[in-house]
């Protein structure tokens, strides 16, 4: 099995979607499913069960992503080690990126690699749903989310920055001519749900309940932003964003109205306890100092 074969099992295991998977490697469907076809035909077993509503993993397939997920690590990062010694560099920063603002956050990028130019940084995205499983996996060493965290095996460093809310509705919507929303809007229309979502996490981003104690209701299940948007534009849902997201997601088709009577939703430094090192460290440094300037 070649690498690019590993790659693209790996992460329809973990898409359990032909055509996510095939957005998130930049090839077709079509690649995806004759990669898959092939390591079937040679492994001599279903790897996927496949209907027309779901996938997901035989048997055979758990146990084939279980071996490979080391080796595929490995792999990376000796590829990774190859190339930072090509530039000079000992070792990298890869920081997960929940929010869309990362050019916004110039200042701190580039701080970091100014002190410290041994060290490389890599900024990634990161998906909302299972929200600390890249950090847990090791896919990344930081990760910028929406706080609080309360979970046991995770860090929680400096906050790094705030942000207003703005609500996101169809530009045909009924709120749609409107300057500004509220909070109590939210009980009249439903909301996306995230799927697998600590419920504390979920509840700091959109509340239970509106201020006067009506039920916000989350209904649709969403894996990622395209879902939400769809649901958004079709009229099915409204969504609270950081306000950021207006600035970096602009569509003719969604309006945007400031929700003046939310708090803030801060974003903060997250990484595993267990993986603090030098590079994460002089990380918050950077944020720490940058706050305090």
């Amino acid at each position: 099995m070649e690498l690019r074969d590993i790659e693209i099992f790996l992460a329809l295991a973990e898409e359990l979607h032909f055509g996510r998977t095939a957005q998130r490697l930049y090839v077709s469907t079509a690649r995806v499913s004759q990669a898959i076809k092939q390591q079937e035909r040679s492994i001599g077993a279903e790897l996927f069960h496949r209907d027309s509503r779901n996938v997901r993993l035989t048997p055979v397939g758990e146990q084939l992503r279980a071996d490979l997920l080391p080796v595929h690590r490995g792999l990376r990062e000796s590829l990774e080690r190859a190339r930072l010694a090509a530039q000079g560099k000992t070792d990298v920063l890869r920081v997960g990126m929940m929010s869309s603002n990362a050019h916004e956050l110039r200042r701190y990028w580039d701080t970091f690699r100014s002190r410290h130019p041994q060290w490389g940084l890599r900024l990634r995205h990161a998906p909302f749903t299972e929200p600390f499983a890249g950090l847990r996996r090791g896919d990344v060493d930081i990760l910028v989310c929406w706080l609080p965290v309360l979970e046991p095996d995770l860090v929680v460093g400096p906050k790094f920055f705030s942000e207003s809310r703005i609500l996101a509705v169809a530009i045909d919507h009924e709120l749609a001519g409107r300057a500004t929303g509220s909070l109590e809007m939210l009980g009249d229309f439903q909301v996306p749900a995230g799927l697998s979502l600590p419920g504390y996490w979920g509840d700091a981003y959109t509340p239970p309940h509106t201020p006067r104690g009506r039920v916000i209701e989350r209904t649709q299940p969403v894996e990622n932003v395209d879902d939400i948007f769809a649901l958004i534009s079709a009229g099915e849902s409204v969504n609270l964003f950081p306000a950021h997201v207006s600035r970096y997601w602009a569509r003719p088709d969604i309006a945007w109205l400031p929700i003046p009577d939310m708090e803030t939703l801060d974003f903060g430094l997250v990484w595993r306890g267990e993986a603090e090192n030098d590079l994460i460290r002089a990380f918050a440094q950077v944020v720490r100092d940058l706050h305090e300037s």
